[in-house]
């Protein structure tokens, strides 16, 4: 029996769009020619209600921490993953719409209606990647030519492959063979429709496999583009905890004190980071001044109070114990300085802080007025900040989560009303205020203790923002809460680490901590969503000894 066309021309879409979608990978990782999966991403994230996004982005988290993947470490790939697929799905539909009009009201193909379809697509896409100026280093001409080829050769294969499904007959057709008792002739055969698909199928699996994987070898760690990380010098190590089963060090397997730059969480509304160019880079501050300012990295550098600080940053998706959460030294400029620069006139009371990707925050001046620590930091560990981190700027303010901290910031407007950040517009926290929270990392082997007891060491992590930790504590098994021992942290506006040595008991265990705020105010222990104001909770851990 025949099969319906819808099918065929569905599956010769799919066929088609797989290499697309690979070739598109690869003109980005060769030439930084437009990605157009990552466009279409970046694009409804910006045009989504925000309670979808907001959807989207905890069904994502939720799902890596239900199959037991590091948030930190896999979040981006699986961004870049859901921008794949939904890129995938877009072109099916398309290419649905296309087999639905050539069956029921054009009645037949032409390429020239393989080229429409093609042209259409290729309309769609140039309208998000010019909404998108970051997204490729190519130049703009050469960016959209790019697209108009491959979406019109992708056009016509479909209609290629359709018509050529058409023309076939059902089943294998050999030559008349009764030539051959005269003479030895060669038999002709005119494969089947079955065949044609294997055979397009098999071709177009290896061109997507080669496009991958060629991709994949030339891409770099932290993003899918051409543009080289800035320049780096040499450091030495960073430093970590000391570890050890005595109760002067952490407990054997707490996280590191300060985290790699590389292993820090990422969570932004770009599937790769922008790319900015540090030579040529000016922040521009404008609006309700005496004096707009167009600085370079190096003015900003070389120009004002320059300060350093060890600092934990934590993302307000952060689940109660996930692990969003990072410190590392940050170095940047006094923005009370760079501000008084520029000369804020009377009635201003607040600036918006703008992003080169369209992300945005808006800040009260009081508040900066009265926090000399808030800076404009450039350098995370003593080195340029990466693409994915902000290069080549990004903000820092003390006690308040990521969402308020905008990367790769191009423009700063003083500004009289108060206006909602990009996140605030989708129903998150207005003021993103830390929430004090505290985290088992580790219930170690037991050691034994010089009196010859056998101790369980029990180690973690206490933040409260810029609050301070006070004290931590710990209970097992519904028992009374004990007093942990507290590590000096790097700095006021970082994690604590802490450690409390248990006596050994054999079995299955519930460990569970809790922290308080510097003026000892407790950590809030009732169960709360990450949404809208971060999570709140008691972290607890089940294991046996």
């Amino acid at each position: 029996m025949k099969k319906p066309l819808v099918w065929i021309g569905l599956l010769v879409g799919l066929m088609a769009t797989a290499p697309l979608i690979a070739l598109f990978f690869v003109g980005d990782v060769l030439f930084g020619l437009p990605l157009v999966p990552f466009d279409l991403f970046a694009w409804l994230t910006r045009v989504l209600p925000g309670p979808l996004v907001t959807f989207g982005i905890d069904s994502m988290v939720d799902t890596l921490i239900l199959i037991g993947f590091d948030v930190s470490e896999t979040a981006k790939t699986a961004e870049r993953m859901m921008a794949v697929t939904m890129s995938l799905g877009a072109s099916m539909s398309l290419v649905l719409v296309y087999v639905l009009l050539r069956q029921f009201v054009l009645r037949k193909g032409h390429l020239w209606y393989g080229a429409i379809l093609g042209l259409v697509a290729t309309l769609i896409n140039t309208i998000i990647h010019a909404s998108l100026p970051f997204s490729s280093t190519a130049p703009a001409v050469i960016g959209y030519l790019w697209i108009v080829v491959l979406f019109v050769s992708w056009g016509q294969i479909i209609e290629w492959g359709i018509s050529q499904w058409e023309a076939l007959p059902e089943k294998e057709v050999l030559a008349d063979e009764s030539a051959m008792a005269v003479e030895k002739v060669t038999v002709v055969e005119q494969i089947s429709r079955r065949e044609f698909l294997i055979r397009m199928g098999s071709t177009t699996a290896a061109m997507t496999a080669v496009g991958a994987g060629l991709s994949f070898a030339l891409g770099t760690k932290d993003q899918w583009g051409v543009a080289a990380e800035p320049e780096q010098t040499s450091q030495g190590p960073t430093p970590q905890p000391s570890s050890g089963d005595q109760p002067g060090a952490p407990a054997p397997g707490t996280r590191a004190e300060i985290t790699p730059v590389d292993d820090h969480y990422l969570i932004d509304i770009n599937p790769r980071p922008p790319v900015i160019d540090g030579d040529t880079y000016k922040l521009v501050i404008n609006g309700m001044v005496d004096n707009e300012l167009a600085l370079s990295l190096d003015e900003i550098k070389n120009n004002y109070t320059i300060s350093e600080r060890y600092i934990t940053l934590s993302c307000i998706s952060n689940r109660v114990g996930g692990d969003l959460i990072g410190t590392t030294k940050w170095t940047g400029a006094s923005l009370q300085e760079i501000l008084a620069d520029a000369g804020i006139q009377n009635g201003a009371k607040f600036i918006e802080i703008r992003s080169i990707d369209g992300y945005h925050e808006t800040v009260a001046l009081d508040l900066i007025e009265s926090e000399p620590r808030i800076m404009l930091a450039f350098y995370w560990d003593d080195q340029p900040l990466t693409h994915e981190h902000g290069f080549p700027l990004r903000i820092w303010i003390p006690d308040r989560f990521g969402m308020k901290q905008p990367r790769w910031i191009t423009e700063m407007e003083v500004i009289a009303e108060d206006r909602d950040g990009y996140w605030v517009e989708r129903s998150w926290s207005k003021e993103a205020i830390v929430r004090t929270t505290s985290v088992i990392d580790t219930v170690a082997d037991p050691y034994q203790a010089a009196d010859g007891t056998m101790m369980v060491p029990i180690g973690g992590i206490a933040y409260a923002g810029a609050r301070e930790i006070g004290a931590v504590e710990v209970r097992i098994d519904n028992g009374e809460w004990q007093t942990a021992h507290l590590f000096d942290p790097l700095s006021d506006t970082t994690w604590v680490l802490w450690r409390y040595d248990w006596p050994f008991e054999a079995g299955l265990h519930t460990f569970e901590v809790r922290c308080y705020e510097g003026d000892l105010t407790p950590q809030i222990s009732a169960v709360a969503d990450p949404r809208p104001d971060g999570a709140t909770g008691i972290h607890s851990v089940q294991k046996n000894v």
